[in-house]
């Protein structure tokens, strides 16, 4: 039987702290969430930022009120951002970058946990992960929240080891970027108790609770909008399965990787020094945690629970699998040059998928192909904020926006004001295009898509009706005059 004096051994503190932290790994996890950018194009959340980024101060401050309010540090770095374009590849550019900063803190804390070549194989894992090549070209703040979870088990590593005043400040300043990024990344923080200790409860303690103020605001903003999500259904005990799934991006990858995170964090405890130890039990609640406590909100409060909202937790998986792969006594970078190309093999399809033109499964480029307008058609949104894609990607005539009453959206959300009758705003028009987020039958047989059923009353039949691939997509309709 195998024994701990038989796994390679953590490197010892002094050398740990002499060895350098190899950025071009960073830069590799970077590059490699970025080439996902340019293609796939951008869905009603990327578009949403788009909306709020381009307000006044006060106007973001507005909607803040409203909905979104959560996002609202993002959105306001994204302003400063979108002052110099909003072309696909710059809104995602940050995203990208924010992945490459996440590989940085993950080698240097496989650096200080065990080895360089831990942290390394761990940032190599992490970069070859479909999920971060959709959240690293993805226009939101989930890539940032990585970094910034990241970023705080580093900073806290840092104060662990060595308890000074400016470790511990910097580590506040961490968690608040946690709180800042995204309300549920602070999920995380309660796996970084279990390093806490006597002899720094004081200066642990006052750090964390100054860096959460950022959540205690914006949590209690987000209570009261607990309307805008109202369209998340309430989830159960299953959801846990479809965890490894959701945190790799694929299937086959994600049960691989998982095995190996549950293994390196055995391994980690079994080599590491008896006072090192505690840090696998804070790097497996750093994965396991977030997805527990969101189904335990989502029961108690209100549901919540979103697979995007735990991506957070693809950096530990990443990190474990790499300590796992760093501990066998021999053979370690043949090991990881087979688990990170059998990684590339077993989510080849998901990695082509994120970058097809539909990898955001809303392809309002597909459905402007579709719509072959004539002089006088008309076109309907059946969600009213579709309208800023349209627009967005628009290079020719369009129909006529007849619903249409102002050129902003509304001050309080996504949605454009819109004129309440639409039969007289379709008086005179034989044919209309109608637009919906969702599947031919969403909108058709059901009353999901009100804006439908009121084009039919108009004195309308349907012609011809076609989806995109993948749900929800987006489902093109022309109707015309009976």
């Amino acid at each position: 039987m195998t024994t701990a004096a038989t796994l390679a051994p953590p490197a010892r503190p002094a050398e740990r702290l002499r060895t350098g932290t190899p950025w071009w790994m960073s830069l590799l996890a970077g590059i490699a969430a970025f080439t996902g950018t340019g293609s796939a194009t951008l869905n009603g959340d990327e578009l949403a930022t788009i909306s709020a980024a381009s307000r006044s101060l006060s106007g973001m401050w507005e909607l803040a009120r409203n909905i979104d309010g959560h996002f609202l540090p993002y959105y306001l770095f994204m302003h400063l951002w979108v002052k110099a374009g909003t072309a696909e590849l710059w809104l995602r550019l940050p995203s990208a970058v924010g992945i490459g900063v996440a590989a940085w803190f993950l080698v240097d804390l496989g650096r200080r946990l065990h080895s360089t070549r831990a942290g390394v194989i761990a940032a190599a894992v992490f970069a070859i992960l479909p999920s971060v090549s959709y959240f690293g070209a993805f226009a939101r703040s989930y890539a940032f929240a990585a970094a910034a979870v990241a970023f705080s088990f580093w900073a806290l590593h840092r104060a662990v080891e060595r308890s000074e005043v400016r470790r511990w400040v910097v580590y506040g300043v961490a968690v608040a970027l946690v709180c800042s990024t995204h309300l549920f990344a602070v999920l995380v923080l309660p796996a970084q108790l279990l390093l806490l200790r006597r002899s720094r409860v004081v200066p642990m303690l006052a750090a964390m609770a100054v860096g959460c103020v950022p959540a205690a605001v914006l949590g209690l903003v987000g209570f009261g909008e607990r309307h805008a999500i109202s369209w998340i259904p309430q989830r159960g005990p299953e959801v846990w399965l479809k965890f490894p799934k959701m945190a790799a991006g694929a299937s086959g990858l994600g049960v691989m990787v998982f095995a190996l995170a549950l293994a390196g964090a055995v391994l980690l405890w079994r080599a590491a020094p008896r006072g090192d130890r505690v840090w696998a039990f804070a790097l497996v609640g750093w994965l396991i945690l977030p997805p527990v406590l969101l189904l335990a909100v989502s029961q108690l409060v209100t549901p919540v629970y979103v697979d995007r909202y735990l991506f957070v937790t693809a950096p530990a998986l990443a990190l474990l699998a790499g300590l796992a792969v760093a501990a066998l006594p021999r053979f370690q970078v043949v090991a990881a040059i087979v688990v990170v190309l059998l990684g590339c093999v077993l989510s080849v399809q998901e990695h082509v998928t994120v970058r097809e033109e539909n990898g955001r499964f809303e392809n309002i480029p597909w459905a402007l192909r579709v719509i072959k307008a004539e002089p006088d058609d008309a076109i309907v949104y059946g969600q009213s904020q579709l309208r800023t894609g349209f627009e967005y990607y628009a290079d020719s005539l369009m129909p006529v926006d007849v619903l249409k009453t102002g050129e902003a959206p509304s001050p309080d959300g996504f949605g454009y004001p819109e004129r309440p009758d639409a039969a007289a705003a379709l008086d005179g028009r034989d044919r209309v295009w109608v637009v919906w987020r969702g599947s031919k039958q969403s909108g058709l047989d059901g009353d999901a898509v009100p804006r439908v059923a009121e084009v039919v009353k108009a004195g309308f039949e349907l012609n011809l009706a076609k989806h995109s691939a993948d749900l929800p997509g987006l489902t093109v309709a022309l109707f015309v005059r009976r």
